[in-house]
């Protein structure tokens, strides 16, 4: 089994800058480059999980990679190239700090704002009479502020404006390209006997132009149902086949932990942290069609830092 890829400081030729997220590790590379290593930390309610889960980064990265390189024609990405499985380097953009949030389903966070009683989430209304699962009559757009750490916190468009974190002719910039990236994932996904039910955007500029940037369509940005059957469920009222990682956040909730204070994270057997593996992994094949090829490297670490060295040396 591959050792996983949970931790890295690493000090690349030209490296300016180094920031650790809840998956993604960003070095700067000079004023215009920026590599992710995409390592193989899990996380729910905005909480890294204790144990890192195998091959979960590669998935990532790759599902992204293939995405990225899909929707190129709807709006230029940040991706230059992927030199090492659990790498991409791109440009090094200006992120805007607003998750673009679109959702065709009234599942996850949707669902359970709607359980309570709320018919508005972000500023937009939900009509009555739905149920879990169901279809929205069209997307919609529930916006989330991008927190340096903690909670991303949900904000609405009017929010956004009065606050000026974007311009309005920005921002109906962002909305569009949202519809657009997700009608694009919608059709991708039913050619491969998918639904699409939700996912987030992240966006940012690079030298004034507007880039699509981090991960796009993947198991931690996106939410997939088994489409063959759809119907038959909702009908019958039995739980949708999902290929998410909502099964991870209700597990955690199934043993008492949501993220919240004086709440206590459960132990994480080694069991469900292989089923977690295969989880990813089955999602990689599914959405991509391809067979996932696995890293087996016992130093992922030293293998990562030798493929950032080798590129930025071939194309400096």
């Amino acid at each position: 089994m591959r050792s996983t890829l949970e931790h890295s400081q690493f000090n690349f030729p030209g490296q300016t800058s180094a920031y650790h997220g809840k998956v993604r590790d960003m070095y700067a590379i000079g004023s215009d480059l920026m590599v992710a290593v995409v390592s193989d930390r899990i996380s729910a309610f905005d909480v890294i999980l204790p144990k890192g889960i195998p091959h979960k980064g590669q998935v990532l990265n790759g599902i992204a990679s293939y995405f990225l390189d899909a929707v190129s024609d709807i709006i230029p990405t940040w991706k230059l190239d992927t030199p090492h499985p659990n790498i991409t380097i791109g440009h090094a953009c200006q992120p805007i700090r607003l998750e673009m949030v679109i959702r065709g389903y009234l599942t996850g966070h949707a669902h359970r704002t709607y359980a309570s009683g709320k018919r508005v989430l972000c500023g937009v209304s939900m009509p009555e009479g739905l149920r879990e699962h169901d279809p929205f009559p069209e997307p919609i757009i529930t916006p989330a502020t991008k927190a340096e750490e903690g909670h991303d916190e949900d904000i609405s468009k009017e929010d956004i404006l009065k606050r000026g974190i974007v311009s309005e002719a920005l921002y109906t910039q962002l909305e569009s390209t949202t519809r657009a990236l997700f009608q694009r994932g919608t059709e991708m996904a039913a050619e491969r006997g998918l639904i699409l039910v939700d996912t987030k955007y992240e966006f940012g500029l690079f030298k004034g132009e507007l880039m699509l940037i981090d991960e796009i369509h993947t198991p931690d940005s996106s939410r997939y149902f088994i489409a063959d059957g759809y119907e038959k469920r909702q009908n019958e009222g039995i739980q949708q086949q999902q290929l998410s990682k909502e099964f991870v956040r209700e597990w955690l909730m199934e043993n008492g932990f949501m993220g919240l204070d004086n709440q206590t994270m459960p132990n994480l057997t080694d069991t469900f942290v292989q089923t977690v593996s295969q989880r990813y992994i089955a999602l990689y094949e599914k959405v991509t069609g391809m067979v996932f090829e696995g890293d087996t490297s016992d130093d992922p670490v030293a293998d990562v830092n030798r493929a950032v060295k080798l590129w930025i040396s071939n194309n400096s």
